[in-house]
């Protein structure tokens, strides 16, 4: 059941789940750690942080959290993956180890580490579709080991690409009914538009 302020859950296996955690409670949410499947019950959205993919999505096998959480995209739970997070929520994945999977949930196919190596990280100004002000006041950011989106489904709202440099057109931001992606970091920022935007859409479920 969902509550007047959403209670979302922050996946707590590797990542940035303290700096979302900040940024989702800034952006008027409940927030809690989510490790375990009885968690999942508890919440009315999910944050899956940017981290490493396939160390997470090991760690969702070790928590016995792999399968639960796929089941609950798959029956319309919201959720915001940035970066890493991107990847775990992709259908399909290019550039991955052999036998890496997904949880699914968004009809995309993403390249893994599509932007270089960690030397190769970059910060860029971005119109984002549904931020308040982003033209006049772009969203800064922030790409670390960042995939893109190769190809989105007709489903799919393209929320933002890269506008300049030599990934110019490139897909890193989208959204497909409740789910919302980005490529980048917007929890190092300090800029909560992406936050609440999200905030909104699990609040606007009840």
């Amino acid at each position: 059941m969902t509550s007047p302020i959403p209670t979302i859950g922050v996946l707590a296996l590797q990542g940035d789940v303290r700096e979302h955690t900040a940024a989702l409670e800034a952006a008027g949410a409940r927030v809690v750690p989510l490790r375990r499947e009885r968690e999942l019950r508890d919440v009315d959205g999910v944050v899956l942080p940017g981290g490493e993919s396939t160390t997470i999505e090991k760690l969702l096998h070790v928590f016995e959290l792999f399968e639960p959480l796929r089941a609950a995209l798959g029956s319309g739970l919201p959720a915001f993956g940035s970066c890493a997070g991107m990847i775990l929520l992709a259908d399909r994945v290019l550039g991955g180890v052999e036998g890496q999977g997904s949880l699914g949930g968004l009809d995309i196919t993403v390249r893994r580490n599509a932007f270089g190596r960690q030397v190769d990280s970059f910060e860029t100004d971005l119109v984002v579709e549904g931020v308040p002000d982003s033209v006049e006041d772009p969203v800064r950011a922030v790409f670390i080991r960042a995939p893109w989106v190769e190809e989105s489904g007709a489903g799919v709202q393209v929320l933002a690409s890269v506008g300049e440099g030599p990934a110019a057109g490139r897909i890193v931001a989208v959204r497909e009914r409740d789910v919302m992606a980005t490529s980048f970091h917007p929890e190092v920022t300090g800029d909560l538009r992406l936050h609440r935007m999200f905030v909104q859409i699990v609040a606007d479920r009840g």
